[in-house]
């Protein structure tokens, strides 16, 4: 059997998590969907984009499964949880659906399944997910990352965000259950730890605590590891974590702070605390307080209301806080959101092209930002060991893995046999077309 994953870095840990129940089911795991006869879709539902690729996706598998390349398909994860058994009418040549949940009766369901036995096609969750210690989870990722998620749920209430309904509300997990799953994956040689959330400044707040106490804590625990924050809600910004940032050595001096846009009338339509000032007030105060940072955001751009000047802000925005490291998508109308009922919608090819003016604007300052690295020697973290071709794919420390840049180093050298994991000092020499740098190995250690 095999696993497909869909959608952002919390849903991976899910996949992982499945996959350690599969494993304690004594089921055999493959890579490669293509060679087996069952195939668990994780699937993603944030978007419409999203949704759209996840329903593509069950179709595909469904027309392997009448081709008779498939025994069995089964649908689990955030596309389930939102629409319920609403999919068992679309899609009655599944055969197992699954709601968010541990992933233990999911396995058990799947061996039976595989078993010939008959089942419950249709799993529910038992609710919202305790925050307790994660399970043991089979790796996806390559030793030089894993992801550690702190938290479940989110108690904003965005207008155009269906999470909070899909994951619940916000759910911190307790802080010597979050040392012993990070000191498990140090044990393990995992490199990088980063931490991820729907909120990841609103962890400990239900019982009392901060981000910047967890991040110490973790960063304290003996090993050679580094630490990595994502998605960092600005407002209520826990300040104490800049000292973190800017002084301690294993915690990265770098932040994914998604602003979503700086525009303070769409702002304020999306019932996103605070103002465009307020916005620009925390990366500046943030800048100010870590000198040496690197801001990654987010921004949202088409929701209904939203003029060309409010776009030309954004624009503006980026390249005055020369913000290259950027994720921006379009607006998509979710049903149970807001949102939903605001009926001043942005045509969606109007959409397009202002989302490609973000984007052009990302460009440019990514550009400007990659070229004056040529020529500097710079420390990259091997992520995917050298190809035929004999080049290694990395990241400095101003990327987090699957969503940042990377660094092509060619494999001579110093370079030669570098595995995932490694820490390479390379000298950066030029870029490709993405604006990835190309590098020659200087120095390289374990």
């Amino acid at each position: 059997m095999s696993l497909v994953h869909l959608g952002c870095a919390r849903n991976l840990i899910d996949s992982e998590l499945i996959l350690g129940r599969l494993a304690d089911e004594g089921l055999v795991v493959s890579g490669d969907p293509a060679a087996a006869d069952t195939v668990v879709l994780n699937t993603c539902s944030f978007i419409g984009p999203a949704r759209e690729e996840s329903e593509a996706r069950i179709r595909e598998l469904l027309k392997r499964k009448r081709k008779g390349e498939l025994k069995h398909v089964v649908v689990a994860g955030c596309l389930v949880q939102r629409f319920k058994r609403g999919l068992m009418k679309r899609f009655p040549a599944v055969d197992l659906f699954a709601e968010i949940s541990d992933g233990a009766a999911l396995a058990k369901s799947i061996r039976e399944l595989s078993e010939g036995k008959r089942i419950n096609r249709y799993l529910e969750s038992p609710g919202l997910r305790e925050p307790a210690r994660d399970a043991a989870r089979l790796l996806s990722t390559p030793r030089s990352f894993a992801y550690l998620r702190i938290s479940h749920g989110c108690d904003h209430t965005c207008a155009f965000c269906a999470i909070p309904a899909i994951r619940g509300t916000h759910r911190s997990k307790k802080l010597e259950d979050l040392a012993g799953e990070a000191r498990e994956l140090i044990d393990a040689g995992v490199r990088e730890l980063v931490l991820v959330a729907e909120d990841s400044t609103a962890w400990g707040r239900d019982f009392g605590l901060e981000l910047p106490r967890l991040v110490e804590t973790l960063a304290d625990l003996e090993g050679d590891h580094r630490l990595r924050i994502m998605y960092a809600y600005p407002n209520r910004f826990p300040w104490e974590l800049t000292r973190l940032l800017r002084d301690h050595p294993r915690v990265l001096p770098y932040l994914d702070i998604p602003v979503q846009h700086v525009a303070t009338r769409v702002l304020r339509a999306m019932k996103r605390a605070g103002s465009g000032e307020q916005v620009r007030k925390i990366l500046d105060r943030l800048r100010e307080e870590v000198p040496n940072l690197t801001l990654r955001t987010t921004l949202l751009v088409g929701f209904p209301g939203e003029t060309e000047a409010d776009v030309d802000e954004l624009v503006e925005f980026v390249r005055t806080y020369g913000i290259g490291r950027l994720g921006a998508f379009g607006y998509s109308p979710e049903e149970g959101t807001s949102g939903f009922e605001l009926v001043e919608r942005v045509d969606e090819d109007e959409i397009d092209r202002r989302l490609g003016r973000v984007l052009a604007a990302r460009d440019e300052v990514l550009a400007v930002g990659q070229q004056a690295l040529i020529g500097r020697e710079l420390e990259v973290v091997v992520d995917q060991p050298a190809d035929v071709s004999g080049e290694a794919l990395g990241r400095t420390w101003m990327d987090a893995p699957e969503v940042d840049l990377i660094a092509r180093v060619a494999g001579e050298g110093a370079g030669s046999g570098l595995a995932a994991g490694d820490v390479v000092r390379v000298r950066a020499e030029g870029l490709d077309e993405e604006y990835n740098l190309r590098c020659v190995p200087v120095d390289v250690h374990a």
